[in-house]
């Protein structure tokens, strides 16, 4: 089903003070892969955490879902985040418990009560960003690159639509980089959107997908 999932129009984004985007324009469909591409400090973060809600957007149409970015209300905000994935550059893994307390202590947050569902829903997580067996490890344990696909596997828990990628590659080397790249390609041919900020210009290359340019605070689509 070709759902459009998000739709920017005429957007504008102040970070601030400063105008971070004006005049952007951006729709997403169902199961589309886009990576967003720009200098450092060109508005990529931003751009995502406007459609988290960490961020207002202060004119323009915006819709991500069901959703009105333009006014939704501060108390809406974590139903909107969960229906998404976010995955952050710096992993925000809780530090002093293992992979399998993280990932229970957020579906717990998201009103999952029954222990067998719980440790399914981990279990089938895990499997699917290859790292079944590490659930017993804490974070200070893995790798960089282990790290990130916990990250991973923490975002797609509640199964989302979308999952918003924020420079997932930026601490790891370039063989780990691709693998993860890869394993987002790989959960979006499963139907599930992502949207991944990058200056990596080697991983668009190498993983092709549609690319939007952010640059003199304005979207552009890109062919390579």
């Amino acid at each position: 089903m070709d759902e459009v999932l998000l739709k920017l129009k005429d957007v504008e984004v102040c970070r601030d003070e400063n105008l971070i985007l004006q005049e952007a324009c951006l729709t997403l469909h169902n199961g589309e892969f886009v990576y967003v591409i720009g200098k450092v400090g060109s508005g990529k973060s931003s751009l995502l955490k406007a459609l988290y809600g960490e961020i207002p957007i202060l004119k323009g149409e915006a819709w991500l879902m069901d959703y009105n970015l333009v006014n939704v209300k501060r108390k809406d905000i974590p139903y909107l985040r969960r229906k998404l994935g976010i995955v952050f550059q710096d992993f925000q893994l809780l530090t002093d418990r293992t992979v399998i307390r993280n990932l229970e202590f957020v579906l717990k947050a998201t009103g999952w009560k029954k222990k067998t569902d719980i440790s399914k829903r981990i279990e089938e997580v895990l499997t699917q960003v290859g790292m079944q067996n590490k659930g017993y490890k804490m974070p200070h344990e893995l790798s960089g690159g282990e790290q990130q696909r916990i990250v991973i596997a923490r975002a797609l828990l509640n199964d989302p639509k979308l999952i918003l990628a924020d420079e997932p590659t930026g601490n790891l080397d370039p063989e780990t980089s691709g693998q993860i790249v890869q394993l987002l390609h790989d959960i979006c041919s499963k139907g599930t959107a992502v949207v991944m900020t990058t200056h990596n210009y080697t991983l668009v290359h190498n993983y092709p997908a549609r690319i939007v340019k952010c640059e003199n605070a304005r979207l552009s689509d890109i062919k390579e």
